[in-house]
């Protein structure tokens, strides 16, 4: 599904100046980082054939992300190796020696020459019309000199039509702009400093190497190291939108809750950025994008935006500038959020968890431990919702200790590292927040941690698992080299990110690739649209290690495991079978309801028919489907329950 032009970045997020400071990289100190990555990865302790392919076909889209220098045939030799030249470019690797990159760029130096001839040859008054974006998508490289320069043309005609949109000094400065930042690209491979030459490319064979182990390891320039830092203590100042570049603008795909944009409202999913600041940025990079967007806090950014607007039956084009005050996104802002719903004769709780954290005044766990003991004080509680959709994780302690709210005392998750040690994480206190009906709702953007939390409450028959069919696959956890501490100072050389090790819940089941699976389906705004661990270019496998319910401790030293038997060996959590006999009634009753709801049924129509564009659409939609019909189960499972318990 990734691809250059389905690029997403959060605008309040990282951005790179292609002309920032290379990394203090030699061939030596190249061949020790891709050591020490190889030594802490899960799986891949050494390089093989196999790596070998992936890292060349890697590194050639590092340099030539969209296509537009390379013809096939140029590279044919590097993307279909031959036995030979796989092993000459592993014993360089044992060598220190990557003289067969420098080969790639020196092709590349006479792509650039060739691309600037048949860039002359673009007729600028005869460019395609209509072109459409999504055939830039998964785009294979062109076969020939008139393949390429079709591509080019429509990429201009695409930029072209972007800039009409804007009045004549800004669009002739937009042209210009587009330009120059091809021409700065350029130049990284061209420049007669063989220093930096090397350097560049030996970054882009650690970034192609790293990323070969699996699409989660990663290898990051030092600005990028830091400007990764930001995401990782989720402070910045910035707007909170998240953007898709799609060649004739930055489209909108989604408003990050609690920011500025969607504190505002004037910015909407779907609006396209075509300048900033009056700064036209139709084919500017989407990193240099992010970074005119990104300011000092309390100032204010100006977006020229076009947005479609219906009319009947008929879509027209409107241009309009949006003020939005830059302010500080703190993700702890959306951290969670709780309200109830009266039903029978009490009412249905729902929590909604955005990610996984903990700091000296606050964790998800007490914060949710607080709004169960809210309503339950104030109400009658009949059943809870846990909504963990769009929760893409968060720290680890934290998800043992949500689902420690649902469960007595047990087994939560366990890891098994590099070293195929397994160590297992336990909910201690055998205290349970709420015991009674609980639903867990999810999609395909629910991952990690909130995985572990919706598996280990299914395994334990804790909670009824519903929403999208399947949640996002990641199985994985993974350690950066750069010390989280405010002081931290980054290696000149670079820092990199690194899969240990997959964990499992107490079944001795990962949600790696499969993701966990919903009891009942309820279809919501991101059902129809490829995400997850599975569409990633180097997933790690499903496995399966030996179910805990029972908690052997194996992993306590054998020294102290008596006396941990005889403090938590007791009230253990039981496998439980509660909703078994109403499963196929409230798949019946919800399939039922979903298909005899127009406007749900029209809702899932339109997201068929944007299938192909990869967008998130749940901010635009006015109704949540999915939640009403999360109710809908909940108040069944209810009714059920007690009929069943009279």
């Amino acid at each position: 599904m990734k691809a250059t032009f389905s690029f997403v970045l959060l605008a309040f997020l990282l951005y790179v100046d292609i002309g920032a400071k290379l990394p203090e990289l030699t061939p030596a100190s190249t061949s020790t980082k891709v050591n020490e990555i190889l030594k802490m990865h899960a799986t891949h302790k050494q390089l093989t054939p196999e790596l070998i392919r992936r890292i060349l076909q890697n590194y050639i889209e590092e340099i030539d992300p969209n296509k537009t220098y390379f013809l096939e045939s140029d590279i044919h030799q590097w993307l279909h190796p031959s036995d030979e030249l796989v092993e000459k470019v592993l014993e360089g690797y044992s060598k220190s020696d990557f003289s067969e990159f420098a080969n790639i760029e020196a092709v590349m130096i006479k792509a650039i020459e060739r691309r600037h001839r048949i860039e002359k040859q673009i007729n600028m008054q005869n460019l395609p019309k209509k072109v459409n974006v999504k055939e830039f998508k998964d785009s294979k490289w062109s076969t020939s000199e008139a393949e390429l320069l079709n591509r080019l043309e429509k990429i201009r005609a695409l930029q072209i039509e972007a800039s009409e949109k804007l009045s004549d000094d800004v669009k002739e400065k937009g042209l210009q702009r587009i330009a120059k930042h091809q021409q700065k690209y350029e130049e990284q491979f061209l420049t007669t400093d063989k220093t930096q030459r090397e350097r560049l490319m030996l970054s882009n064979v650690l970034k192609a190497t790293a990323s070969a182990l699996d699409t989660h390891t990663a290898y990051f320039t030092p600005d990028e190291a830091e400007q990764f830092m930001i995401t990782v203590q989720q402070r910045l100042s910035g707007i909170g939108a998240q953007l898709r570049d799609d060649l004739n603008g930055f489209t909108v795909t989604k408003i990050v809750e609690g920011s500025p944009s969607a504190i505002g409202k004037e910015l909407k999913v779907k609006d396209r950025i075509i300048a900033v600041n009056g700064e036209p940025v139709v084919g500017m990079d989407i990193i240099d994008v992010v970074g005119l967007i990104r300011g000092k806090e309390n100032t204010s950014v100006t977006l020229t935006v076009i947005r479609e607007i219906k009319e009947d039956d008929n879509t027209r084009e409107k241009k309009m500038d949006i003020v939005v005050k830059r302010g500080d996104v703190v993700l702890k802002e959306s951290r969670y959020e709780y309200s109830y719903e009266p039903f029978g004769k009490g009412v249905i709780g729902y929590l909604r968890l955005f990610t996984f954290y903990q700091d000296s005044e606050s964790s998800s766990a007490s914060d949710l431990l607080k709004a169960i003991q809210d309503i339950k004080r104030n109400h009658n509680v009949e059943g809870i919702i846990l909504d963990l959709r769009y929760n893409t994780g968060g720290l680890l302690s934290q998800a043992v200790e949500v689902a420690g709210l649902f469960i007595t005392k047990g087994t939560v998750v366990s890891i098994r590292d590099s070293t195929g040690t397994i160590q297992h994480l336990r909910d201690l206190d055998g205290k349970m927040a709420w015991d009674g009906p609980l639903i867990v709702l999810i999609n395909r953007a629910t991952a990690s941690a909130s995985e572990i939390v919706a598996q280990t409450l299914q395994d334990y028959g804790r909670a009824l698992i519903i929403g999208d069919d399947h949640s996002y696959g990641k199985g994985s956890f993974q350690t950066f080299t750069l010390n989280t501490a405010n002081d931290a100072k980054v290696n000149p050389q670079g820092e990199f990110k690194v899969t240990r090790g997959r964990y499992y819940t107490v079944s001795g089941k990962t949600p790696q690739l499969t993701g966990v699976l919903s009891d009942v389906v309820i279809p919501g705004a991101l059902s129809e649209i490829d995400i997850g661990e599975s569409f990633a270019k180097y997933p790690l496998q499903n496995d399966k290690i030996k179910e805990n319910y029972d908690d052997d401790l194996a992993d306590i030293p054998f020294t102290q495991r008596e006396k941990i038997r005889l403090l938590y060996k007791f009230d253990l959590q039981k496998k439980l079978a509660t909703y078994e006999p109403f499963a196929a009634t409230l798949k019946t009753n919800s399939s039922y309801r979903i298909e005899h709801n127009k406007s749900y049924q029209t809702f899932l129509t339109e997201l068929r028919a944007e299938q192909s564009t990869g967008e998130e659409t749940e901010t635009g939609v006015a109704v949540d489907f999915q939640l009403m019909e999360a109710y809908n189960v909940m108040k069944d499972l209810i009714l059920l329950m007690d009929i069943h318990n009279k």
